[in-house]
């Protein structure tokens, strides 16, 4: 069985969709079939449209997928990246699964691999506690976290946190952030296939 790994993100000025996006050609090159898919906008579309970094975020990944539960079906792996808002993941990654009530109850969620990413305006801005409350969902659908840990040097490299790649939102991705990337996004596929 291949891994079938859905990359879902949510991203607001598009720090979290480059993320994802860097993390699904790892994925890609390390043999996962891949779906690259976003969280659906929950934000007034007035609001959206009054940003024009928001705005202009929109509409450039207007022709990617929003994540649905067939998808969620569909994989046996999940890769989530979404910022974070006051230590948490945002709302609009928090609203998308809380529509997988059905799919968790027939128990379609359990035993896949889950990793997640996170960024937010600064170093110390909730990452963590982010990654954190993210993977409690995933204990509560029975999935197996799957965190980088210090499993490869890059991680010291940036910003050593075992949890999950996190990255301050407006910086430039540097070599060594999407060599983490890369690396996590391997690490859950590698995951994903000893399981299958």
């Amino acid at each position: 069985m291949s891994v079938k790994l859905a990359i879902i993100y949510y991203s607001t000025y598009g720090t979290n969709h480059q993320m994802a996006s860097i993390a699904a050609e790892a994925a890609k090159a390390a043999g996962a079939e891949v779906r690259l898919l976003k969280a659906p906008e929950t934000a007034p579309k007035d609001v959206v449209a009054g940003q024009d970094a928001w705005k202009a975020q929109a509409e450039k990944t207007a022709d990617i997928p929003q994540a649905t539960v067939e998808d969620m079906e569909w994989a046996n792996a999940y890769l989530i990246s979404a910022p974070t808002r006051f230590g948490v993941m945002a709302s609009q990654m928090r609203a998308f699964i809380d529509t997988l009530g059905g799919i968790w109850s027939k128990g379609g969620l359990a035993n896949k691999p889950v990793s997640a990413m996170t960024s937010a305006q600064n170093a110390h801005g909730g990452q963590e506690t982010t990654l954190m409350s993210f993977y409690a969902t995933v204990m509560h659908w029975g999935g197996i976290v799957v965190a980088p840990g210090y499993t490869d040097e890059v991680i010291y490299k940036t910003g050593g946190n075992p949890y999950g790649y996190s990255h301050n939102a407006g910086e430039d991705f540097s070599d060594e952030a999407k060599t983490a990337i890369g690396h996590q996004a391997r690490r859950v596929v590698e995951i994903a296939g000893k399981l299958a």
